[in-house]
């Protein structure tokens, strides 16, 4: 597969993301993909995840602890094997009832039409914000919106 094709593939796989088809999305993963998320104190789903069970366990913790209320991928920039995708996202810290904004970017390695490894970045610090149970000076279990 070209960069373009690799392109297609990914903008097919947010698509499958955003309709929570995530069985369909971890096909298109090889066994032995590595994803890596960016780790925090309070964001239950940041760390490495290698295998597709351990992805599996990724979106699983994601959707138990987060909402997306929105998640948009803007640009998409296909070189070789790298896909490069940036977008915004505003969340729901579940445990909280906080939301956030979070701009990301994320990079895809690709192999013969499928992901290999992926790596997330994003606005930690928001995110720490938002899922941190008890904030100084707020009372626990109000929930604020934390937006830039």
């Amino acid at each position: 597969m070209d960069a373009q094709d690799n392109k297609r593939l990914l903008m097919e796989a947010y698509q499958m993301f955003k309709n929570g088809e995530i069985p369909q999305l971890l096909e298109r993963f090889h066994d032995d993909a590595l994803w890596v998320e960016l780790e925090g104190e309070h964001v239950p789903f940041g760390g490495r995840y290698q295998g597709k069970a351990e992805i599996a366990r990724f979106f699983a913790t994601l959707d138990a602890t987060a909402q997306p209320l929105h998640f948009v991928p803007r640009e998409f920039i296909a070189e070789g094997d790298k896909v490069v995708v940036s977008g915004d996202a505003t969340w729901l810290a579940r445990n909280t009832g906080r939301s956030f904004d979070s701009p990301w970017v994320h990079v895809f390695t690709l192999r013969d039409g499928k992901v290999t490894r992926f790596t997330g970045y994003s606005d930690t610090a928001a995110g720490e914000k938002a899922f941190r149970p008890d904030q100084p000076g707020q009372a626990p279990g109000a929930a604020a919106p934390l937006h830039h």
